[in-house]
């Protein structure tokens, strides 16, 4: 459910016109900003597992000089939202509870920083919180936020039940967020252009057009592993949506859109994406229970340029 009276509606942008004017990438601020992610403004206010942090700056480098409107269906913390800060996107998730709270930090920073701002990691009032959730949309959130920066890892995960249960994560830092930071991502939320919605990823493509820049961060499911972990939603996220999603950016670019995936190097994931350029990165993985446990994963990014781009 919104928080807000605001239309919430992506069909309202091709509908009004406004998908049809471009938006020009300033490579030397996002570069800039992309290799400073711990500290630029605005950055993801959540630790997301699976943040695509990290490699902003080779996400950077695949963008289009222009674009109409920014596309994220498996949102998270919004690492190359924040980045950007595009005048026109639609941004979704199928998590509501993850949309509600960008919601709220959208329309009422300052009363979730008034909640936050006693709030310090405590491993009882973790526990507490975790098994007591309030009613109301803002306070809830702003308990969102404090679950999410105090558990481990910064997991989203839920029992049969949809109730919260990853444990806590006694975290080094007992900032749980910084106010500049906050106001600053809710000013790039409330861009008039900007919508937000609970949504399923594919329902959420619909529409776009030549010239959108799309990005896709699916879960990273192969076929052996169909069961595959799924870390911001109550329903695992199946082999058979992961070629939903191959489908859904294959889609995307034929209607001649900018489209970038990041996914799993594997062959029975990169054979989804055919005539896309591939890229194979590594970086350190942030889940195993033991840091020294985390070592190197190799992952996939995939893109195809709009026609606009070449």
């Amino acid at each position: 459910m919104s928080t807000t009276p605001r239309a919430r509606c992506w069909e309202c942008l091709i509908a009004n016109g406004l998908h049809t004017e471009s938006i020009t990438v300033d490579f030397d601020d996002v570069r800039r900003r992309s290799r400073q992610s711990l500290a630029a403004t605005p950055r993801a206010f959540l630790r997301w597992a699976g943040s695509k942090r990290a490699v902003l700056p080779q996400l950077v480098e695949l963008l289009p000089r222009t674009f109409r409107t920014y596309r994220e269906p498996f949102l998270g913390g919004g690492s190359l939202f924040f980045l950007l800060q595009p005048q026109r996107a639609v941004i979704t998730d199928s998590c509501a509870e993850l949309i509600q709270t960008f919601e709220a930090v959208r329309d009422h920073p300052g009363r979730i920083l008034q909640y936050i701002d006693p709030m310090k990691p405590d491993k009882r009032a973790f526990y507490a919180m975790r098994d007591q959730r309030s009613r109301g949309h803002i306070k809830r959130a702003a308990e969102f936020i404090y679950l999410n920066k105090t558990c481990w890892n910064g997991l989203y995960r839920v029992n049969a039940e949809g109730r919260f249960n990853v444990p806590y994560g006694a975290p080094k830092s007992d900032t749980i967020v910084d106010e500049s930071n906050l106001r600053a991502c809710s000013a790039a939320l409330r861009e008039p252009g900007v919508e937000l919605a609970i949504a399923q990823f594919d329902s959420a493509m619909e529409g776009v057009a030549e010239g959108d820049l799309v990005f896709l961060d699916p879960p990273y499911v192969t076929r052996h592993n169909n069961n595959g972990f799924v870390d911001y939603n109550e329903r695992l996220f199946s082999w058979e949506d992961q070629v939903k999603a191959a489908e859904v950016a294959m889609e995307a670019a034929d209607a001649g859109a900018h489209v970038i995936v990041t996914n799993a190097y594997h062959d029975e994931v990169l054979d989804l994406y055919e005539g896309f350029d591939i890229q194979s990165l590594r970086r350190h993985s942030t889940l195993a229970s033991a840091s020294t446990a985390r070592g190197p994963v190799r992952e996939a990014i995939l893109w195809k340029p709009s026609p606009l781009a070449r």
